[in-house]
């Protein structure tokens, strides 16, 4: 069996000019990076009336089973291409933490790609160099105004800008800086972040252009000085600055799949730590420019598809037409209880406790008033009783359920699927908010615990309390919620899987993010910085005298 690279390897790619001409965009609106990648310039383009159909795909709750939501996600956009529907995809950008690391890449999978697969899944555009550079630079702005008389009193202990790298780095999470003497800047204690978890991400993919994001970058609070006041970028005056540093970054990616349907990938923040989707011009991009628009959003539902109903919604203007969630029956009988060495074997007693994840998940996203669909994506061991109940279950929350295998047959894997989307984005449907603008973060935070996790509210610890009435001081109490948790559970415990009952996600603090335009609120022991797990996928990654690289999945 070819693995997913050397399926990639062995594709004929088109020219990047024609995947521009087939997405009608002209050749002044594209800046081609070589062969088979370019910037879309939003300067110039896009500026059409048209709008199509907004197609979100999500899942249940991600197992090391597998889900495979990216390897749907274009597998359902070339069967809406085969089918004659005008369709191009949007996808996030891959980071290198996960690539080098222990989940792998987001390009799908077998014969349902996006290509070139290693370039996008490496080091692609830049996008994410630009972002580090930027973000840094901000940092070292930060402790250059410390060091040069600290004119705008900052207090050393309340710096909450932390610097970022976009690899896993577990022994950069606590740092001290500015060691060495008079010379080498003031001492005090700092940290790294993932690159995808900077805010420098979250303003990219919200921004509407250029100046929004300039305007965002100069609302970033990195302190607070002596009188517990808030510094921003503004007050830095380095705003400009970073803004040149994006000022490519910002551009939208065009690539295409193994089916050469035009994709548009762009932006890339994790759904655990970070919103979870890609940007609002990406997404906007393909909306004015096909039938059917294809996006995803990270992790599950109540992670990724929770953020883009709330954050990323209102920002685009535009609510889903139809959203795909995708499952496994392996992964629905791991949240069942079978253990992973078993999984190849029925079992529809763990399956049908494994199956209120999935009904969960499909309640989270009707609560938007968008129609549900159900996208099994299919393994040779399942079996006709165990995809049989999936569907059941499914259809007693109100959601029909058809088979996909896109893996092995890219879109005529997902004829069936791409029949029923394009059905139910027919259907009228009212896009109905989870919560309003004026209600407080705890309303707010309770709110998605209770009709999207399933669980009964939330509890702050002290610290979050305390931050939360400065908050109100301050005029920030109403923004937009966050939600930082483990993406393995419903609850902000990684080890409770299935749809857990009675339980409460406990708040330990919030970050404020007022350049994204919301409060991150940190539930557990979730991790803003990962680690590299005993076996990483570095360890398998090689290359060749030709140049050939192997092992990149």
């Amino acid at each position: 069996m070819k693995t997913d690279i050397e399926i990639a390897q062995e594709a004929e790619l088109l020219p990047i000019s024609e995947i521009a001409e087939k997405a009608g965009l002209l050749p002044s609106e594209i800046e081609p990076y070589g062969y088979d990648k370019a910037k879309i310039n939003l300067d110039k383009s896009v500026q059409r009336k048209h709008e199509g159909k907004l197609i979100l795909v999500t899942s249940i709750n991600p197992t090391p089973a597998g889900e495979g939501k990216s390897t749907v996600t274009v597998g359902l956009a070339d069967a809406l291409q085969a089918a004659g529907k005008k369709t191009m995809i949007a996808l996030r950008e891959p980071s290198l933490g996960p690539v080098m690391g222990l989940k792998g890449g987001a390009t799908g999978g077998g014969y349902s790609q996006v290509i070139p697969m290693a370039d996008i899944n490496l080091h692609f555009t830049g996008d994410f160099h630009a972002l580090t550079a930027a973000h840094n630079m901000l940092s070292a702005a930060l402790d250059n105004s410390i060091y040069q008389g600290n004119p705008l009193h900052i207090d050393q202990r309340r710096v909450i800008w932390k610097r970022v790298l976009d690899i896993n780095d577990r022994a950069l999470r606590h740092t001290t800086i500015g060691l060495g003497g008079p010379t080498s800047g003031v001492p005090r204690e700092d940290g790294f972040d993932i690159t995808v978890a900077s805010e420098m991400m979250a303003i990219l993919t919200l921004s509407t252009d250029l100046m929004d994001l300039k305007g965002r970058i100069e609302k970033i609070v990195v302190a607070y000085d002596f009188d517990k006041k808030p510094v921003t970028v503004k007050d830095l005056g380095v705003a400009g600055a970073l803004t040149v540093l994006l000022k490519d970054a910002i551009k939208p990616n065009l690539v295409q799949t193994l089916a050469h349907t035009p994709a548009i990938i762009h932006g890339g923040p994790f759904a655990n730590i970070a919103q979870g989707t890609n940007s609002v011009q990406a997404t906007r991009a393909a909306l004015t420019l096909a039938d059917y628009a294809v996006t995803e959003a990270g992790f599950g539902a109540d992670l990724g598809g929770e953020k883009f109903m709330d954050i990323k919604v209102p920002k685009l203007g535009k609510a889903p037409d139809v959203v795909v969630v995708v499952a496994t029956v392996r992964a629905l009988k791991h949240h069942g209880g079978q253990a992973l060495a078993d999984l190849n074997q029925e079992d529809l007693q763990a399956l049908s406790d494994g199956v209120e994840n999935l009904q969960q998940n499909i309640k989270a996203m009707k609560r938007y008033g968008a129609p549900v669909v159900v996208a099994v994506n299919r393994f040779t061991a399942d079996t006709d009783a165990e995809l049989a109940m999936v569907k059941e279950a499914a259809a007693a929350v109100g959601a029909e359920a058809v088979t996909a295998d896109v893996w092995a047959h890219g879109g005529d894997g997902a004829k069936d699927l791409a029949a029923l989307v394009v059905e139910k984005a027919e259907e009228e449907s009212k896009f109905s908010p989870l919560y309003a603008a004026a209600d407080s973060a705890v309303e707010k935070m309770n709110k998605i615990v209770q009709n999207i996790y399933g669980g009964d509210g939330v509890e702050l610890s002290d610290k979050a309390q305390k931050q939360l009435k400065n908050f109100e001081a301050l005029g920030w109490d109403k923004l937009p919620i966050v939600m930082a948790k483990t993406q393995y559970s419903l609850s902000d415990d990684a080890k409770k899987l299935g749809a857990p009952k009675d339980f409460t996600v406990h708040v330990r603090e919030f970050v404020p993010k007022l350049g994204a335009g919301f409060l991150v609120a940190l539930t557990g022991n979730v991790l803003t910085m990962p680690g590299l797990p005993k076996h990483p996928a570095a360890m398998d990654i090689d290359i060749d005298e030709k140049g050939r690289i192997k092992g990149l999945f």
